[in-house]
């Protein structure tokens, strides 16, 4: 027995998360007591649910259990195992005499499984909330790092179509037990603006009862939760969360109350920060024209190759996995590439070229007195220019151990045409860039919109 005991805690030494240690028990299990089924439930106290400990917050699809769950779940609680319910063994997990959870295994030998788990389960029980503490320690580290990574957001973002969808990814990381949405006023209306479609008719129900100063509500089925975003007693949209599981938890409640007053001010900043910069003309990350200025230089030359009948070519460029950097090393990791990107492309143009950028990661090359064929040999010599750049973060991120990588762009080009409009330009080039994307990235693709 204590040579099992021994061989037990070699297996499950280096388990540190909950998938490794269920996995490494019941390799351990099978092998050693020949059981055909081992599994381990966390019992939650606060909102009565269970915990498939390998898997999300859910109540658990136990095989022979169903509406005795809870009877065997009292029982376990005044007796330390059960074997007398269709030829499974619950065995309690305790802390300090506190039922935790429990084992449950199917198979085996009943009696030397019992004898061994009247010591083992203690040494089980103390590496499952070693765990439980270590992820909730991390939970609480990933929070207070995504709290700050939205409020930087506004550091080099400002367009509020790019910063809202950047927090609904960030929140969506965090909590991937729920389903997450953010919707903006606009003047008198709540307007998703990520992700795309909400098809819950109850959520869309509730973001129209909220109010000026709304606090947060709870939907009456406890799964759905509404958290406005508020600024000065203004309200500026709302985040609504609904869970995949059980009913909110009170930790991810505070969790998301937090993060909806966090995104309350990045998001009212860069409302007040675009309106700012629509007079202003360059954009600070980068030194290229903002999209404002880009979008009055487009009509402008677009006009003038109109009137003189002149070639006028575009190039809209986007940086391969930028989200990737972003979430790999932060945001500052990100706005380094964004620096070293708008330099290189800076070094590539003509004096007369016309640089700005478009919106996050995405840049829009006007090419005056410009062939198609010319405007590809710029875009290619670009392209390779940028591939065999370094980009070394190991100032931003010393602890890391990789902190170089090389970086791609892809582009799309268009040659103005008489019967297009101002619009058009930038549209067609944007078509082909979604299509150099889509198709292996790391390319050139030309729209001749034939």
């Amino acid at each position: 027995m204590l040579d099992l005991i021994e061989k037990l805690s070699k297996n499950i030494d280096n388990a540190d998360n909950s998938k490794k240690l269920t996995g490494a028990l019941q390799d351990f299990f099978i092998k050693n007591f020949k059981v055909t089924r081992f599994d381990i439930y966390i019992i939650d106290d606060k909102d009565k649910s269970i915990k498939d400990f390998s898997k999300d917050w859910v109540n658990p699809d136990c095989a022979g259990i169903d509406d005795k769950f809870q009877n065997i779940v009292t029982k376990l609680k005044s007796t330390k195992y059960i074997t007398d319910y269709k030829d499974l063994l619950f065995f309690a997990l305790t802390k300090s005499s506190k039922v935790i959870g429990f084992i449950k295994i199917e198979g085996g030998n009943s009696d030397n499984l019992i004898e061994f788990l009247q010591t083992a389960a203690f040494i089980i029980s103390i590496k499952i909330q070693n765990i439980l503490l270590a992820e909730s320690m991390q939970k609480n580290i990933d929070f207070y790092e995504l709290m700050r990574n939205i409020a930087k957001i506004i550091e080099t973002q400002y367009e509020l179509n790019y910063v809202v969808p950047l927090i609904g990814e960030m929140i969506d990381k965090f909590m991937p037990d729920y389903l997450i949405y953010i919707f903006i006023k606009n003047n008198s209306k709540m307007e998703l603006i990520w992700p795309a479609n909400c098809k819950d008719q109850s959520i869309l129900d509730e973001v129209k009862k909220l109010q000026e100063g709304y606090d947060y509500s709870i939907v009456t089925n406890q799964k759905t939760g509404i958290f406005p975003l508020v600024n000065e007693n203004t309200l500026l949209g709302c985040i609504a969360a609904k869970s995949m599981g059980a009913e909110l938890k009170e930790n991810d409640i505070n969790y998301l109350e937090q993060l909806a007053k966090q995104s309350s001010s990045t998001i009212n900043r860069a409302i007040v920060y675009a309106e700012i910069l629509k007079h202003a003309t360059l954009d600070a990350l980068t030194g290229f024209y903002n999209r404002h200025q880009l979008e009055e230089r487009i009509k402008q030359e677009t006009s003038k190759a109109k009137r003189q009948k002149t070639p006028l070519c575009v190039i809209m460029t986007d940086i391969d996995f930028f989200k990737r950097v972003n979430d790999t090393y932060g945001h500052a990791a990100g706005d380094l590439v964004l620096k070293i990107v708008s330099k290189t492309i800076r070094s590539q143009l003509r004096e007369y070229d016309i640089a700005g950028r478009y919106g996050g990661e995405e840049f829009a090359l006007l090419l005056p007195n410009t062939r198609m064929e010319e405007a590809i040999m710029v875009a290619e010599r670009l392209r390779k220019a940028i591939a065999n750049k370094k980009v070394d973060f190991s100032k931003i991120n010393p602890d890391k151990s990789n902190n170089t990588i090389n970086i791609t762009i892809s582009s799309g080009i268009y040659e103005f045409k008489k019967t297009d409009n101002a619009d058009d330009l930038l549209k067609k080039a944007d078509k082909a860039l979604y299509e150099a994307k889509e198709s292996g990235r790391n390319k050139i693709v030309v729209n001749k919109d034939e």
